[in-house]
């Protein structure tokens, strides 16, 4: 904590959620092309894998639940 109240972030920590950065590089290329943290890949992985279907334009069941937890991340 700093003086006036705020968490100071912890670089280090955030870095790990990276991979990119564990080779030592130094990236600094625009936000167009921004690095995913392992979080995102890996729900991405999870889609892909499991769900991989149109949101809000099929009935079957998997694009249900698609749609559901696409939805769903605008709560988090």
């Amino acid at each position: 904590m700093t003086t006036n109240g705020a968490r100071r972030l912890d670089v280090a920590e955030i870095r790990k959620d990276f991979p990119i950065f564990e080779t030592g590089i130094a990236y600094l290329d625009s936000a167009n092309t921004s690095q995913r943290p392992r979080q995102v890949t890996g729900a991405m992985m999870d889609y892909f894998e499991h769900f991989n279907s149109n949101t809000h334009r099929a009935a079957y069941h998997i694009a249900e639940v698609a749609t559901d937890r696409y939805e769903g991340t605008r709560e988090k």
